[in-house]
């Protein structure tokens, strides 16, 4: 059993309650590999933002488990580092898995040194998600690590996470769940979706410039949660934008998105001053990172070197963790 305290993490108990008082999200931070876990120690040292570092299963089998660990410390290690090269203060940094779908493997991540897990059961009956949930945050609470469930599905897809449909959170279930399960946070689904392609192009409209504008987020249901569970930590999946300007890249350089569509920043940032207290962000992520790759291998077809470019790669991700904290979430300067 490897605690997360010795690795330098903190659960997210403290964040989410800083972040809900203070009007801000926390940034959750998908990574896969060196370069991006670089660049969310770097931008979040640089903004003085509180970070959860994210894993999805599928994630943690890329990378390999026991790397994993290291990796997570590594990144501790490196934050301190960072802090002390700049003149800054160390920032709040938790481990956390994204969308874990079996007890076995919430139990696993926090043996191996995560202070926050996933439990998604949403794709069960409502008892058995609750049944599930509670199991996990039983174990999970002895040691002292905190538990966010969901309620309600999103559609796309996303790594080993899957659904054609969406069906909205019904405010009505979250009292009974929040009770019955003991969970520290509450994943919903108000209208964002999974992955780059977000919505039909039958469901947005286009502006003046063309560009796919989808329907908005039901800010009602979250009003309405937010009534029937007061002061409670939410949070929010699928909250990708999916820059226009990176799309752009990357079809300019070889790329084939079509029809990409994300989560307006704007309204992210209405959310963030609510009572969502976490804001999870990957294919953002993927997007620059390959608009960056793609971009030096056209201009550089003889470069071999994976420093040369996935080097750009880190910055462009450095640039848009920075721009998220400041601009979108509002948790810069809140470490």
């Amino acid at each position: 059993m490897i605690s997360y305290k010795q690795l330098g993490f903190v659960n997210t108990r403290e964040m989410f309650r800083k972040a809900f008082e203070g009007g801000y999200a926390v940034p959750a931070y998908n990574f896969n590999n060196m370069e991006q876990i670089q660049a969310i120690v770097m931008a979040c040292v640089e903004t003085q933002s509180p970070v959860i570092l994210q894993v999805s299963s599928g994630a943690r089998k890329y990378a390999n488990q026991i790397l994993l660990q290291y990796m997570g410390q590594g990144a501790v290690e490196m934050m301190k580092a960072y802090a002390k090269e700049k003149g800054m203060k160390q920032v709040p940094m938790a481990l956390h898995l994204d969308h874990g779908d079996t007890f076995e493997l919430a139990k696993s991540c926090i043996e191996s040194g995560f202070s926050s897990v996933m439990i998604d059961g949403s794709h069960l009956s409502f008892e058995k998600n609750i049944e599930l949930t509670r199991q996990v945050v039983e174990f999970a609470h002895k040691n002292d690590v905190t538990v966010e469930g969901e309620l309600g599905v999103l559609a796309g897809i996303e790594d080993d996470v899957s659904a054609e449909h969406s069906t909205y959170t019904d405010p009505k279930d979250v009292v009974k769940f929040v009770k019955e399960t003991l969970v520290d946070s509450l994943a919903i689904s108000i209208g964002t979706s999974h992955g780059a392609n977000k919505f039909k192009p039958a469901q947005c409209t286009r502006n003046a410039d063309g560009i796919l504008i989808p329907p908005p987020l039901r800010f009602d249901i979250l009003e309405e949660i937010e009534k029937k569970i007061p002061g409670f930590p939410i949070v929010l999946h699928g909250a990708s934008s999916v820059p226009v300007e990176a799309v752009r890249i990357i079809n300019e350089n070889g790329g084939a998105l079509k029809d990409s569509v994300g989560i307006p920043e704007e309204q992210l940032r209405k959310a963030a001053k609510s009572a969502v207290c976490k804001v999870n962000i990957d294919s953002d992520g993927r997007l620059w990172m390959t608009a960056a790759i793609r971009k030096t291998f056209k201009e550089k077809p003889a470069e071999f070197d994976p420093r040369k470019y996935l080097g750009p790669a880190r910055d462009a991700l450095v640039a848009m963790y920075k721009h998220k904290n400041e601009y979108v979430l509002g948790s810069a300067g809140k470490a």
